[in-house]
């Protein structure tokens, strides 16, 4: 090419780095499960508002409930703004379906979505258009919808509807009771509270022409920014999974679709917990048919007095590192999850970078990226501006990465700019769950398997390892102060070539949490530097430990105590007898796992939880120790409970719970003296189906081990193991246990037929 030899190895070299990224990147495998998926925000109106009724179909368009597409909400195609549900037009004619749904946003409608309407109107195709006002043009920053400074309104669309002549109208909001002193409400406009949703879709469906169901609900996005800065009042209600009674069945995700109810893993299986860091207090997750949920009213939560939580090191002599010697342009990458700061790690940097006159370039992922998807912030930084020709990090060209998520720094966007050698890691170690728990109860968070992919793509002392979602959650009490932690770890590292003057004055222009902000920077600084301090600080929630399989007789144990508490010691003693069963039978074939198998779900069948045992551990003193931990004295608490023998049933004939105050406590504490009558004649809770199934569960189960004790041999302890596992997947209350119930027990009847027409011919 006529150049320079020494240019000519320089571009050879360079091309050798590119070649090998990417063999290595051909044969890279993500871990499974590792894929962050944008998803609705925590308390998101969307996860309520775009669910259709059984039998019915939607139609998406521009914003954010684009996103039901890839969700369980038989939601299908989608248009341009301004053409929503207008495709329809064209497909009646064409098709034996009779009615879809179309949704709408607020901003879409004011921008161009009433002419989508008008034209369904004009056509007069069956159509039910669900707009959802959410205060906010919420995909695109909050902005406010409508040119007047009071935006555009509920009223306004309500009139604007009726004018173009649909045929009928409707309000669904989760606050009814704001309507009351409304003025100009087109008048046969009915106002219903949200959980009549489904209700209301079906007899709209049913009605001929173009009709409307208005859904409002405040986005929860603005929601928290608008507590934040004091133009909202924040919730006095704090919703709370008493885990002991929670059975892991997952149908408060699928009620709630939210991504802030998170899996707990216990002694007694995977429950569920609420992360109250990203909570946003929708609340629909109460809906879910498990009476573990309970609401506390009226107090505060407790906040921790700085004289508990642990501060910065004392020593105002932290060494600083030694800096980068900046006489190229020092190319970052920030990867997290959407909506956590990430892009705000970016304007940090930048703006200290700015006020060192330093020459500065930053790139951010925006959109749906946002939405708890994977995120990255690019930036440059550079001795002067004419230094940077690009604005993104390119192949095997990170100096630095702030790994604010391992399932993000571990994809494949985030690895392809790594190099060993030259490439720097700040890796928080932990992960939040991704959209898949909503979709998936079993699923398994892979973030070692993720870390181990990143520590084998640099060198090892260029790995900077620590789990900031505990110290962020243990010493600041909120796990949004992980990015500017890991910030502080990196820049005490050596690896950002700014001063510290400049980072601190740029938190200080950023004008939010600025001194939590200084201080997760200055935890960061001294994880990096002493970080055997940091964890002698932490509690031992936050203690990194290695958990280890408890011995079988630790387990056996353990539930031999629950179940004496939960009936008697002779009911224990029968628990006890039949796990014994099976280890002297196993012990034969020099195993342990059929025995310890069969004592967590014999456990399970043999502690259903009635009424009897629901009431117990409510009452139960640890979850009254946890509660007086988080909220102030006089604080009250509210079950959500569906007693059979009380309770309504919906549309579909399934028990709906409703709120039951502090005087349920009486009721309980009575409850939980009248175990004794459990499975007796004069047990009146026990002649309901659901308690009848349960106990008829317990004896198929023992009928079960002994017909695999009766031919057990070391070829067919696998497919033992599997027929004694399934009936695991029979959990949950109600309606739900059934479900479960039904997808199960033909697989179990199958496989106990299979078992023993195979251990007939051993």
């Amino acid at each position: 090419m006529g150049v320079p030899e020494e240019v000519a190895a320089r571009m050879n070299a360079h091309l050798s780095v590119l070649e090998g990224k990417e063999r290595a990147m051909q044969t890279l495998t993500v871990s499974s499960g590792a894929e962050r998926q944008p998803w609705f925000c925590s308390g998101c109106p969307h996860n309520t508002s775009t669910k259709v009724p059984e039998g019915s179909r939607a139609m998406a368009g521009i914003g954010c409930h684009f996103m039901s597409i890839w969700m369980d909400r038989s939601t299908y195609g989608f248009t341009q703004m301004g053409g929503e549900g207008v495709p329809w037009v064209g497909q009646q004619p064409f098709s034996n379906e009779q009615h879809v749904f179309a949704n709408l946003g607020d901003g879409t409608y004011f921008h161009s979505g009433l002419l989508a309407v008008r034209q369904s109107i004009a056509a007069g195709v069956n159509i039910t258009y669900k707009i959802l006002y959410n205060d906010a043009v919420a995909m695109t920053g909050g902005q406010q919808v409508g040119e007047r400074p009071e935006g555009h309104s509920v009223v306004q669309i309500a009139q604007s509807m009726r004018a173009e002549g649909a045929q009928k109208i409707t309000i669904v909001t989760d606050e009814p009771e704001k309507y009351a002193q409304v003025q100009g409400l087109p008048t046969g406009i009915a106002i219903h509270h949200r959980d009549e949703l489904d209700r209301i879709q079906r007899e709209f469906r049913e009605i001929k022409g173009t009709t409307v169901i208005i859904y409002d609900q405040t986005c929860a996005t603005e929601k928290r920014r608008r507590r934040k800065r004091g133009t909202m009042a924040a919730p006095t209600t704090t919703v709370l999974i008493n885990e002991a009674v929670c059975e892991g069945c997952g149908d408060c995700g699928v009620q709630s679709n939210c991504l802030s109810i998170e899996p707990l893993e216990t002694e007694f299986g995977r429950k569920r917990t609420i992360n109250q860091s990203t909570c946003n207090k929708d609340a629909s997750c109460v809906n879910g048919f498990c009476p573990s949920f309970v609401t506390v009213k009226g107090q505060a939560k407790k906040k921790q007095a700085a004289s508990d939580r642990p501060q910065p090191s004392p020593r105002t002599d932290l060494p600083e590192p030694n800096g980068v010697e900046l006489t190229q342009p020092w190319g970052i990458v920030v990867a997290g999850v959407g909506g956590t700061g990430v892009i705000t790690i970016g304007q940090l940097l930048g703006m200290a970078a700015h006020l060192e006159g330093k020459g500065i370039v930053t790139q951010d992922a925006a959109g749906l990226a946002q939405k708890g998807g994977a995120t990255w912030s690019h930036i440059f930084i550079a001795p002067d501006q004419h230094s940077i020709c690009t604005t993104r990090v390119s192949m095997a060209a990170a100096d630095l990465i702030l790994g604010c998520d391992p399932l993000v720094t571990a994809g494949k966007e985030t690895l392809l700019r790594m190099r060993e050698g030259r490439t720097h890691v700040a890796l928080n170690s932990s992960s939040t769950p991704t959209a898949a728990f909503v979709k998936n109860g079993n699923w398994e968070n892979p973030a070692d398997a993720c870390v181990a992919t990143i520590s084998q793509s640099i060198a090892a002392h260029d790995l900077g390892l620590f789990n900031a979602e505990a110290m962020a959650r243990t010493l600041l009490g909120d796990t949004l102060y992980i990015n500017p932690m890991l910030l502080g770890y990196a820049w005490q590292r050596g690896w950002i070539p700014l001063r510290l003057a400049s980072l601190m004055r740029a938190i200080e222009l950023n004008a939010v949490a600025v001194e939590a902000n200084k201080t997760a920077f200055a935890w960061g600084r001294l994880a990096a530097y002493d970080p055997v301090a940091v964890q002698r600080l932490l509690t031992p929630e936050a203690t990194i430990t290695l958990h280890r399989k408890a011995p079988l007789s630790d387990v056996v144990a353990r539930r031999v105590a629950f179940l004496t508490d939960y009936q008697d010691a002779a009911y224990a003693q029968s628990y006890q007898q039949w796990v014994e069963k099976v280890q002297v039978a196993e012990s034969r074939l020099g195993r342990t796992s059929l025995t310890d198998t069969v004592a967590r779900v014999l456990f399970k069948l043999m502690a259903y939880k009635d009424e009897y045992e629901v009431a117990r551990l409510h009452l139960d003193a640890d979850f009254e120790a946890k509660l007086n931990a988080q909220f102030e004295p006089g604080f009250a608490v509210q079950h959500h409970l569906a007693p059979p023998l009380l309770a309504k049933k919906n549309n579909r004939g399934e028990l709906v719970k409703q709120a039951y105050g502090p005087w349920m406590c009486s009721a309980f504490k009575l409850l939980k003296k009248l175990k004794f009558l459990r499975g007796t004649a004069w047990d009146i809770f026990g002649r309901t189906e659901e308690r009848r199934m349960e106990r008829q569960l317990i004896a198929d189960y023992q009928a079960t081990i002994d017909e695999v004790l009766a031919r057990l041999t070391a070829d067919n302890q696998s497919q033992a193991l599997a027929l004694l596992r399934l009936p695991e997947g029979i959990k949950g209350f109600g309606h739900v246990k059934e479900r479960n119930a039904r997808a199960v027990l033909p697989q179990w009847k199958q496989q106990r037929t299979t078992w023993k027409a195979l251990s007939a011919k051993v």
